[in-house]
């Protein structure tokens, strides 16, 4: 019977009434290819009659100052285009049975002029506002239009319409709204009952789920708002359960089936370096670094995520980390997202390491730098010096993973500000070794939520606490009207000598973007405002020499001010650099903004931060509203800019950035699933639905703990659903 009910479900579309071949290429191309993709378009809105306002009564929500979104259901009455210089607006009259409402639209009025035809009758969504006479209006409205029937039984009945997203394709192949609900309902009605479950009985009873037939059915044609909000909740639970699932399966699988290299103090290197240093770690580092140690000494291959803010000090605890592997007589690798930051890396490891060689001559340990743009003769070398184990430290980037480069004895590996490599990248790296144990470090602070999903395979360790000379940076936030008395105060500064970076979204001018470019503004600021100090110029197309040799001059005083894009974005350390002026900041995101206010303060001088964007931002009063939660999500698209700037302005921590960035930007942008080896969510928002999260990640992991191959008959379910519908995702579960 399964088969069957499989065969009927995989046929295709146009076997259904009302598709035939000409629209079964229309759904095509759209992902919809058979009976099981028509099931699973789930609408992207309902509209509930108990949501629903009347033009009246919508007209006195608008009147009591009502900001939301409402809909109201009215008949168009009439329309009119009207022509104002060359542009054209596009005025659509309704009425229902209280009065009268205004639909307006400035752009697209040829196409919206074909849709609205008088006597149609149509849901309009949208935020009210007032015409000129004070009547109630909607400009650029979200709109579903409803046959008689579906009005009717709406209206009189309490009915839930669905109202599915119809992409273009669908519209070219002649299937709207209506005919789209009615081929849906069509194939639930007489398919839905063949569709398998995909979770086990057991855990559908315990936690009050619906099945998934009834879930399906009531996701599209729900007959209440109580068995609609069942269904979404059933797609969510299951969605993040067997997300939480493949974490548990990668932690497992690391933890048990790889066996790690374990370690022991064996000499006082680590002793005799900390004793090199200047300065004393902080408790945070000490901390973290009992944790590191207790995994390096483990049979258990470590498999840490170590978070801590720019400037917390990772690098110094990668860096022992890195010599308790040697000292066990094993390689560490440490791997960059830049060739400016891996060399940046390597000179800074290699001055450690000669300090320590001369203060302690017991061992000399060398470092190797290999990245993709060495000369030959070089890189041959470097390879050789890899593979015969002259060398004990070797820095790169991915270069360090390619082919040609084999480990005699590679024992850890450090990945710096991991996001930016994905999963496969990080699983070349860590089969240079027999299971390596593995380190990687994010500057970027990872929200609690995201670190449950993306990173639920690691263990976590935070340095939340600064060197205790470092003083918090000022950041402030101007309008570009100000820039000569900024030009003014970075001129006064350098008498103190303050060193200056001024960012610059663009390389050189785009006609697209309005947005300043560097090597324009070079050229200017040298010759008008700055003409009186040195200015250097550093950018992405320069190659990592070029980069490295700007960058060096800079740091020996050759350059009073240094203009650059965000290539200084990541780890670059000038410790008299203390200004940052970053201009277009608006068009930064905030983690970036954070990364960037990073490159100062590094000394114990005051440190500024500098933001320049449009002055009408400026003047954006809202305090009261960074209460993200409360925001209509047309209130958040207009605020974002002034949200992400002012949250700058208001704090240095890097946890409540990554909080609010999460919350503005959501995380598929963020961390991308794609990236992570994870799927992607379709139903669940990890921003919002935390609890369920919690919950999934309880049962999923339990589940493991009891069942790691998923061999029993109450979980084939499962083992069958992960083979069928995450394979792809299955093939990273023994990557870190």
């Amino acid at each position: 019977m399964k088969s069957d009910s499989k065969n009927l479900l995989d046929q295709s579309v146009q076997y259904l009434k009302s598709v035939g071949p000409k629209r079964a290429e229309s759904f095509a191309k759209v992902g919809i290819k058979n009976i099981h993709d028509l099931i699973y378009y789930f609408p992207s809105r309902h509209l509930d009659r108990s949501t629903l306002l009347t033009a009246a009564k919508a007209s006195d929500y608008l009147m009591n100052g009502y900001e939301g979104e409402l809909t109201v259901i009215g008949k168009v009455f009439e329309k009119e285009k009207k022509r104002f210089g060359k542009k054209e607006i596009l005025k659509v009259q309704f009425r229902d049975s209280t009065g009268f409402f205004e639909c307006v639209w400035f752009r697209g009025t040829k196409y919206f002029y074909s849709v609205f035809n008088e006597g149609n009758t149509f849901a309009i969504s949208s935020k009210p506002d007032k015409s000129k006479f004070g009547a109630l209006k909607f400009i650029h409205p979200d709109f579903d239009r409803l046959s008689e029937e579906e009005e009717k039984s709406f209206l009189h009945t309490g009915k839930i319409i669905p109202f599915y997203r119809i992409p273009k394709e669908l519209k070219s192949g002649n299937i709207g709204d209506l005919s789209l609900r009615r081929i849906i309902n069509l194939a639930v009605e007489n398919y839905v009952d063949l569709v398998e479950e995909t979770l086990p009985e057991e855990i559908i009873k315990e936690n009050n789920l619906i099945g998934l037939p009834e879930a399906i059915r009531n996701y599209h044609f729900p007959e209440s708002s109580e068995k609609l909000n069942s269904a979404q909740s059933r797609f969510k639970f299951e969605e993040l359960f067997y997300l939480e699932l493949l974490v548990a399966l990668r932690k497992q699988n690391y933890q048990t089936k790889l066996t790690g290299n374990k370690m022991s103090i064996k000499t006082n290197l680590v002793q005799n370096f900390l004793k090199t240093l200047p300065f004393e770690l902080t408790k945070a580092q000490l901390k973290v670094l009992s944790e590191i140690k207790s995994d390096l000494l483990s049979e258990k291959p470590m498999n840490r995520l170590l978070q801590g803010d720019v400037g917390s000090g990772k690098t110094i605890v990668s860096l022992i980390a890195m010599l308790i592997a040697i000292d066990n007589g094993f390689q560490a690798a440490i791997m960059a997202p830049t060739e400016i930051l891996a060399d940046q890396h390597a000179k800074n490891i290699s001055v450690m390491m000669k300090k320590l060689y001369l203060k302690y001559p017991d061992k000399e340990i060398k470092v190797s730098l290999l990245l993709g743009g060495q000369k030959k003769s070089e890189r041959e070398k470097r390879l050789q010096d890899i593979e015969l184990q002259e060398a004990d430290i070797t820095v790169g980037t991915h270069a360090l993973f390619e082919e040609k480069v084999n480990y005699k004895n590679l024992g850890l590996v450090v990945i710096d500000e991991q996001h930016r490599f994905g999963v496969r990248q990080r699983a070349r790296l860590q089969s240079k070794g027999k299971t390596p144990e593995v380190l990687v470090m994010s500057a970027t602070p990872i929200p609690r939520t995201i670190s449950m999903t993306v990173y639920g395979d690691l263990d976590i360790s935070v340095i939340d606490e600064m060197p205790k000379n470092r003083i918090p940076i000022k950041t402030v936030l101007r309008g570009e009207s100000r820039l000569p008395e900024i030009f003014k105060f970075i001129i006064d500064k350098s008498k103190d000598g303050y060193q200056t970076f001024i960012v610059y979204p663009l390389v050189e001018d785009s006609d697209k973007l309005e947005l300043k470019a560097a090597e324009t503004f070079y050229e200017e600021l040298r010759k008008t405002h700055l003409k009186n100090l040195n200015v250097g110029l550093i950018h992405g197309r320069m190659s990592w020499q070029e980069k490295e040799e700007k960058m060096l001059l800079f740091l020996k005083k050759q350059f009073d001010v240094l203009i650059s894009t965000t290539v200084i974005e990541v780890g670059i350390d000038i410790p008299d650099a203390n200004i940052i002026l970053i201009n277009d900041a608006h068009r930064f995101g905030l983690s970036q903004l954070h990364q960037l206010r990073g490159r100062v303060g590094r000394s114990n001088k005051q440190a500024y931060c500098i933001l320049v964007t449009k002055d009408e931002i400026v003047q954006y009063n809202i305090q009261q509203r960074l209460e993200l939660d409360y925001l209509s999500s047309s209130m958040l698209d207009k605020y974002k800019s002034a949200i992400r700037l002012q949250t700058m302005v208001k704090t240095n921590n890097g946890f409540e950035i990554a909080e609010t960035d999460l919350k503005l930007r959501g995380p598929g942008d963020i961390f991308s699933t794609k990236q992570s080896g994870f799927p992607d969510l379709k139903y669940a928002d990890i921003i919002y639905d935390t609890e369920l999260l919690n919950l999934t990640k309880k049962i999923a992991f339990n589940l493991i703990n009891k069942d790691p191959s998923l061999d029993s008959e109450n979980n084939s379910v499962i083992r069958n659903n992960l083979i069928k519908h995450y394979s792809e995702n299955l093939k990273y579960a023994k990557i870190a």
